[in-house]
């Protein structure tokens, strides 16, 4: 699955969620939030697997380089979609957890 797909199955996946908490809750500002959790949600998962983001924070200002592009696509011969650090496990779960849960007692009042 290319990252645009995957981008594209996560906003649908969030559409059907906002539809849901229009239906559960019928009140436009908590799906307004949903909406904005979510992609936020989406940008910090499926964002930094993206190329550009795979690489160095100090390097996000500079455009890619042959040498960054090259390195890109030998590592795109792996069985493995995403990238695992456990410094961003760790910030992925504590943030997002934190998040979805505020989430879910803001939409659940």
């Amino acid at each position: 699955m290319t990252n645009e797909a995957a981008l594209r199955s996560s906003m649908v996946g969030l559409a059907l969620v906002m539809v849901l908490v229009w239906l559960w809750t019928q009140s436009l500002k908590k799906t307004v939030i949903t909406y904005a959790i979510g992609v936020s949600l989406i940008a910090g998962i499926v964002l930094p697997d993206w190329d550009f983001f795979d690489r160095s924070f100090s390097r996000w200002t500079y455009p890619v380089t042959a040498e960054e592009r090259a390195a890109a696509l030998s590592r795109k011969s792996q069985s493995s979609r995403f990238s695992v650090y456990p410094m961003r496990m760790v910030v992925y779960v504590t943030a997002y957890g934190y998040a979805v849960y505020r989430w879910w007692m803001f939409v659940t009042k």
